[in-house]
């Protein structure tokens, strides 16, 4: 697990994978409790009987927003929070693609490369990475995005070394 927003040397990390996550289990429970909580009651999902039959895989598989929901717990095995972190915040996604489904009792876990960083302010990164979400065993990932996150701290930093100034993206 890097430490990126306490790291003097961040800029380092740059264009490079910088970790995979643990593997999740994507069960019928996961599936039927975030088609709960969505209120997204598509039979392809939560009903296994129904999807034995009328399913093109023979089995209910995840919502590609569950998928998404997941990366969090991802990201968060691969980046430490900041130990003064004030909130962290889903920017948005470019170029979000979900590539292929991910089939009830499959296992999913992320690779994430750092694309982007910058101190927009003395208490406010902006990280952008690319995000690939690999089945256990398939072929072609679940989902390949490139993510941004705002994460604002509690003490000031100082510009990260090498970047020149506070608004400037490094890419």
């Amino acid at each position: 697990m890097i430490k990126l927003f306490e790291d003097d040397n961040a800029l380092a990390y740059l264009g490079k994978e910088i970790g995979t996550s643990r593997w999740i289990d994507v069960t019928q429970q996961r599936i039927t409790e975030f088609g709960n909580v969505s209120e997204d009651r598509d039979r392809m999902h939560i009903d296994p009987e129904w999807a034995a039959v009328h399913s093109p895989f023979g089995k209910t598989f995840a919502f590609g927003f569950l998928t998404v929901s997941l990366l969090t717990r991802m990201v968060n095995d691969v980046v430490a929070r900041p130990f003064d972190e004030a909130s962290t915040l889903n920017y948005g996604f470019d170029r979000l693609r979900m590539l292929s489904p991910v089939l009830v009792d499959s296992r999913i876990r992320g690779h994430f490369m750092l694309k982007a960083l910058s101190l927009r302010s003395p208490v406010q990164f902006r990280a952008v990475y690319t995000v690939t979400v690999e089945i256990e065993g398939g072929e072609k990932p679940a989902l390949v995005a490139d993510w941004l996150s705002v994460t604002n701290v509690a003490n000031a930093r100082l510009p990260l070394r090498g970047a020149g100034s506070f608004t400037e993206d490094l890419v």
